[in-house]
């Protein structure tokens, strides 16, 4: 019983205690709520959460975005100068705890508006997002870090300055996570002061900014449109100079571009011009290898090539040159059949790569010292600086040349020795899809410092020498050609037969044996000629055969031209390109040839002075601009193009990086591609309009100065775009410069395609921009009939 009284009692004594519980809570979370809605509304005008700003904006887009900045980074400006050294060191120290920006839809966008006729009170509201593609970054929006109380601070002053100050995305941060807005409010009084005050000392560096830039020069070269043809000749028959300007494209987002999947017999290797099998099954001859030669289609594909399956970043330079990803290239047949030559063996994940090849299965490096020594004044990495290697295999012997500050042009065709060249781009390997077949190679004439054949299985000695007169072409007075085959060592008939055969006609074209190297690893020998620096041996010659050149025959053009079995003579005038051979390496480099003395550059000054302030821009450009400045990790970078090079400027400027630059001189524009030879670095002729010949995913990043707005005169940008993605490896990078229409355009298709905006900025009706391919693919499919066997 008394358990149960005081069972009784307990219970109405606990439900009187619970009712005045029960009141009181109610009363403190009442005056709870009214401490939070006061505490929330009273907030400093003058202090404005950056990410309380960003969240609330995303649910009004009438709240308006107050830009700071006058003017955009110096970095992105073409004038000789950049950001002072305060604002570098600044932009530094934003991006070591820099998170990467959430991609966000075209709705609702921030748009931070960084050119130059934006002025300080200048405000963008959301809804107008996407609209004025130029002037801004692209769909960028940086988090603040949820990384303590001391990481909270920095990353609050950050945000207050990353849209007017940073345009550079850390390629490598990690993705932090956005803290919600109740510990934002938190913390907001307690670090008012020390934000404010950094606010203040990163106003006071922005401000410095804007004065450097104000009192920066512009550069007079680089409005690149004003490029004069003259009297420089060009590849194509029409001038670029005569087609007439088109205005200005539709904004970024209101085309919508219907990229599919290109269904072709070579997969993932489609290579538009060389595998156009409707052309090649009906050609009526192919005795001179035609069907490995180029046929493109009427108009270029607009699908894109798919990825290998299992497809990984590329393994970087130097590690490259020794061993890349299998399922990158996942090619086994050349492994198989040369495999016991060291050329490329299966190991693993691996394709690795001992550094031999036919000539030399125990390895390229004792294979190039062996030459040097049988002959010095090869001099590899000062006189020899530009060498062209003909049926390179998978390049090894470039590769390996690489160490002695030489660069080789290495080609060969796409046959049966599978993905050779393939397999050199994805080593690192300067290379390209070439055949010795009935037209002339994409080079001007008298570039090549050296010419090398090992085992190329070329018959050089059949129909007149028609196919040694082309490496005459291309061969530079007094220039070597390095023959490592085994008729310079076999004694068997049909060897011996081939070496009488060329002896004779190496007597003919006047190039003299000057030594015969002896391999005795490799139980091999290499014939080294020369070929003369006048034209007296040819005036001496019994008969004319093979015969001179015509006098309208330009050993330059080169593009599209039938081969002929003749000599062109040495040039003898003093002012003449050819008759001196070049400064030694790295001299040649930065030196105005001698033979410009006598013409106008491509901007209208002398061409020493223009050559001279082509490379000065280009050097100012690179070591402040892109170097710092744009978002890109050098680091990776390994295969770069020049796609419109004119002096080769951009390419000598990364001089100093451990890379190369293959520059191309559009067919439509003036021919500056022997002054880039001079100068000791490489390249070729091309018409953007048509494929490159190149595997798909061959390079890091592609450069096109004031390119893509001359290609929409004459084709569809959309085809040039896909024929860029084709030769973009996943994650490489674009960096256009052009005018602010064609900007709009690039970059319209760019975010079709899901690529990521790195950078984009205009001045003046000029633009730049940067971008990175991504891994996506459409899921729709389009098959091409001229690619199907």
């Amino acid at each position: 019983m008394a358990s149960l009284r005081y069972s009784r009692v307990d219970g109405r004594r606990q439900s009187n205690y619970c009712s005045t519980v029960a009141v009181v809570m109610v009363l403190a979370f009442g005056l709870f709520a009214v401490w939070i809605f006061m505490s929330s509304s009273i907030v400093p005008a003058d202090v404005q959460d950056p990410l309380y700003q960003d969240n609330h904006d995303s649910n009004n887009n009438d709240v308006k975005h107050q830009v700071m900045v006058n003017s955009p980074g110096q970095q992105f400006e073409d004038s000789s100068g950049d950001l002072p050294e305060n604002i570098e060191k600044t932009v530094e120290k934003q991006l070591e705890g820099m998170p990467k920006g959430e991609k966000k839809g075209s709705e609702g966008n921030s748009v931070e508006k960084i050119g130059s006729e934006s002025s300080a009170e200048e405000t963008v509201t959301n809804s107008q997002s996407g609209n004025n593609p130029i002037d801004r970054i692209g769909d960028e929006k940086m988090d603040i870090g949820n990384n303590g109380d001391d990481n909270e601070v920095k990353n609050e002053e950050l945000e207050q300055t990353t849209g007017e100050n940073s345009v550079i995305k850390e390629e490598d941060g990690s993705n932090s996570p956005t803290p919600n807005i109740e510990k934002v409010k938190r913390n907001s009084d307690q670090k008012s002061e020390q934000a404010i005050s950094g606010t203040m000392e990163h106003e006071k560096k922005i401000q410095d900014a804007d004065d450097f830039l104000l009192k920066a020069d512009q550069s007079e070269i680089l409005k690149e449109t004003t490029t004069q043809n003259g009297a420089w000749s060009t590849q194509a028959v029409e001038s670029q100079n005569e087609k007439k300007s088109q205005e200005n494209s539709v904004s970024a987002d209101e085309v919508a571009y219907p990229w599919k999947i290109c269904n072709t017999t070579a997969g993932p290797d489609y290579i538009p011009c060389l595998d156009n099998w409707q052309v090649v099954r009906r050609l009526p001859d192919m005795s001179h290898f035609q069907h490995r030669e180029r046929h493109c289609p009427g108009e270029g594909p607009t699908c894109l090539v798919p990825h290998p399956k299992g497809y990984r970043k590329p393994v970087p330079w130097p590690k490259s040159r020794d061993k890349i990803w299998f399922y990158n290239v996942p090619h086994t047949k050349l492994a198989d059949v040369k495999g016991h030559q060291n050329w490329v063996k299966v190991t693993g994940e691996y394709l690795t790569f001992p550094g031999g090849g036919t000539q030399f299965i125990h390895g390229a490096s004792g294979y190039i010292n062996l030459i040097e020594q049988g002959l010095p004044a090869i001099a590899w990495g000062k006189r020899s600086r530009v060498i062209l290697d003909v049926g390179c295999g998978v390049a090894s012997f470039g590769g390996y040349l690489y160490d002695k500050d030489v660069l080789a042009m290495s080609f060969a065709p796409k046959d049966e020795h599978e993905a050779q060249v393939q397999f050199a781009l994805e080593r690192g390997i300067p290379a390209i899809l070439s055949v010795m077949g009935s037209h002339r190679l994409p080079f001007p004439g008298g570039v090549f410092d050296i010419v090398h054949c090992a085992r190329c299985r070329v018959p050089w000695h059949v129909e007149g020498g028609r196919l040694l007169l082309e490496l005459n072409r291309v061969l530079r007075p007094g220039g070597y050609f390095i023959w490592s085959a085994t008729p310079v060592y076999r004694k068997n008939a049909e060897d011996s037969g081939i070496w009488k055969e060329m002896s004779k006609l190496m007597k003919a074209m006047c190039w003299d044996l000057l030594a015969i190297v002896k391999d005795k690893t490799n139980s091999v020998a290499t014939a080294i000629y020369r070929k003369p620096t006048s034209n007296e041996c040819y005036q001496e010659r019994p008969k004319e055969d093979p015969p001179f050149c015509k006098e309208s025959d330009d050993q330059n053009a080169a593009w599209n031209v039938p081969l002929e079995s003749c000599l062109h003579k040495i040039p003898v005038d003093a002012s003449e390109r050819g008759s001196h051979w070049p400064e030694q390496w790295p001299k040649r480099l930065e030196k105005p040839p001698y033979w410009l003395k006598s013409k106008t550059g491509v901007y209208g000054k002398a061409a020493p002075e223009d050559f001279t302030a082509d490379y000065e821009h280009w050097k100012n450009v690179v070591s402040q601009s892109y170097l710092k400045g744009i978002g890109i990790s050098w680091s990776t970078v390994r295969n770069v193009m020049d796609m419109r090079a004119v002096y080769g400027g951009f390419a000598a400027a990364l001089v100093d990086l451990k890379l190369w630059v293959m520059n191309v001189v559009p067919v439509d524009s003036p021919d500056t591609l022997p002054i880039i030879y001079e100068r000791g670095l490489f390249g070729l002729y091309h018409d953007w309009c048509e494929s490159f010949n190149t595997y798909p995913r061959s390079y890091d990043l592609l450069h096109a100065d004031h390119l893509f707005s001359v290609l929409r005169k004459r084709c569809k940008l959309m085809v040039v775009m896909a024929e860029v993605d084709r030769i973009l490896r996943p994650e490489g990078k674009l960096i256009v410069r052009d005018d602010v229409g064609t900007i709009a355009e690039i970059e319209s298709m760019a975010k079709s395609l899901q690529w990521e905006m790195k950078l984009i900025y205009s001045q003046d009706k000029e633009g730049l921009l940067c971008v990175q391919k991504s891994m996506w693919r459409p899921e729709a499919v389009e098959t091409i009939p001229s690619a199907i066997i």
